[in-house]
């Protein structure tokens, strides 16, 4: 699983030239940066923007992996796996706005099982990054396939948009839906149903939760 070199922290004399360019962006678009709630507006913004990009960190936790427990079992025995709804927050490339919602991932396990929090830990080393929701569900099932070797991955995303809420046709209403299902997923329309109806499930009890 990747782990990935930390960034090097920002120093002192890049955090004062970013923090003066925010600081002139939020000026010309209108903010009072002489008024007490704005005056740290910039330094808090820069400060954020690292947090929210932590992803590019790495994630030095998510190479635990187990035997199946079943290994002799046959094939539609083996072990299936879903996690979800796992919430996150991300950045959209494009704008760079948040992405807000919540992921299903799913593996078919075929020699190997993953720590079930370690599914959670791979969405948000992902989403905190600049990206797509689209990529963002291919990332996910890259880094699950690398060690674990499933026999299937399939991973759903449905999130909501800053970027159409607060700007461009401002609809406030809709969440869009993204779904990459690779492996056995897609050979067996069993498994493929299975999964659609396991997260059904879930995103029911997680909207009656709300």
């Amino acid at each position: 699983m990747e782990v990935g070199k930390a960034r090097e922290p920002l120093n002192h004399e890049e955090t004062k030239k970013f923090e003066a360019y925010a600081a002139e962006i939020f000026s010309r678009m209108g903010m009072d940066l002489n008024s007490p709630g704005s005056r740290e507006t910039p330094r808090r913004w820069v400060t954020a923007l690292w947090d929210m990009t932590e992803g590019y960190d790495g994630d030095s936790k998510l190479s635990t992996l187990f035997p199946v427990e079943c290994p002799v079992c046959p094939d539609e025995e083996k072990t299936h796996v879903v996690e979800g709804p796992i919430r996150f927050t991300g950045l959209c490339e494009h704008h760079v706005l948040p992405i807000r919602g919540s992921a299903w991932v799913g593996y078919l396990a075929g020699e190997k099982l993953i720590g079930i929090s370690k599914l959670t830990r791979i969405t948000r080393l992902y989403s905190k990054r600049f990206t797509s929701q689209e990529r963002l569900c291919h990332d996910i099932a890259n880094e699950l396939g690398k060690d674990v070797k499933p026999r299937g991955v399939a991973v759903y995303i449905e999130a909501e948009h800053f970027c159409t809420q607060a700007r461009g046709v401002r609809e406030l209403s809709s969440h869009t839906g993204t779904l990459v299902m690779r492996g056995d997923y897609n050979r067996n329309p069993l498994l493929n149903e299975e999964f659609r109806l396991m997260i059904a499930r879930r995103a029911g009890n997680a909207a009656i939760a709300a």
